[in-house]
């Protein structure tokens, strides 16, 4: 059995990282939290877990948690994400993701913390020529949210070279859904992702749904995407630890998603049907750099690790959402 070492995650106030947070401490992890509560959410972070207000960048903070926790693994979810907003402020992605990444790196190795895993993204494929796509998938970033992150893998796969650290490396596809118990969810205000948007447009919180692009070389003509639980997620990310503590000399890189993609109308229809509602939705025309397909090659994951998704169904992912969304109502009512 693995030894439960204590570990560090960076943005647990934050969508997926409380996620992970929950799903080490209902493991028996030790856990500690550090966020600037920038777009993290004091009230994610479940009582009892050490949390530290302060910014991935500050060593000397940092040296102290380590010190304090005994951490010897970090998680690392804390970054900016908005994939327009890069493209209009590259310099603060490359700043949040790739320069504060090489902080928090630097800090672990100074203090022999010996494991961590990386939130990456899809988006470091770019417009993937073949989908499902492989992890050996060139990766061709057509952003510079999706560079930011590449850089970020770099760097680690040198550090590890170098240094006695070992790192995973996952590779999120569309991340969806809440916690199945509704204690924590997707709370960003104006937020992007497309079942957000619309578990909040199905309870009038918006008034629409846009959707952008019905010319796509798809079924319907609207994006596939793979969209995976947040807690599956999660899951995935306590797995990989165990790996990379039972492999100290290895390293990671792996997709996470559901190897099975759904198009934007088929989302919206979902939500339409869980809600029992009709969702309006407002046509219009593609955005730059979107592909047709975005679906994930999931065998690596699945033979490295013994992941078994427990949410892989649109319509639980839907309905967790909306059980979310709506006791999210209730937070800020009482806030």
């Amino acid at each position: 059995m693995t030894q439960k070492l204590p570990v560090l995650v960076t943005g647990g106030a934050g969508y997926i990282g409380s996620h992970a947070v929950l799903a080490l401490a209902d493991a028996g992890w030790p856990v500690a939290v550090i966020d600037n509560l920038v777009t993290g959410f004091r009230w994610a972070v479940p009582e009892g877990v050490p949390f530290y207000e302060g910014d991935i960048a500050d060593e000397a903070l940092l040296a102290r948690i380590f010190t304090e926790q005994g951490t010897r693994a970090v998680m690392h979810f804390a970054g900016s994400v908005v994939v327009p907003e890069s493209v209009s402020d590259p310099l603060k992605y490359y700043h949040n993701n790739t320069a504060k990444t090489r902080a928090l790196i630097a800090a672990a190795v100074r203090a022999g913390v010996p494991h961590f895993i990386f939130s990456s993204t899809a988006a470091t494929y770019g417009i993937p020529e073949i989908s499902p796509v492989r992890e050996d998938t060139p990766q061709r970033p057509i952003n510079p949210y999706g560079m930011s992150k590449l850089m970020s893998e770099f760097m680690l796969r040198d550090t590890a070279a170098a240094h006695p650290i070992n790192f995973c490396a996952l590779r999120y596809f569309n991340v969806a859904g809440a916690d199945p118990r509704a204690r924590t969810g997707q709370s960003t205000a104006g937020a992007t992702h497309l079942i957000k948007v619309a578990v909040e447009a199905a309870l009038g919180k918006r008034e629409r749904v846009d959707v952008f692009g019905t010319d796509f070389d798809t079924p319907d003509g609207t994006g596939v995407r793979d969209y995976i639980h947040v807690s599956d997620l999660a899951d995935a990310h306590l797995l990989a630890l165990e790996q990379l503590i039972a492999a100290p000399g290895e390293s990671l890189t792996m997709n996470c998603g559901y190897g099975r993609g759904y198009s934007v109308l088929e989302v919206l229809d979902a939500v339409d049907r869980v809600t029992n509602r009709t969702i309006v939705r407002m046509l219009g025309p593609r955005r730059a750099g979107d592909p047709d397909s975005l679906i994930s090659d999931n065998a690596r994951i699945k033979a490295t690790l013994p992941w078994v998704p427990k949410f892989a169904d649109l319509d639980t992912i839907v309905n967790h959402a909306l059980a979310w969304e709506r006791k999210l109502s209730e937070i800020r009512g009482n806030g």
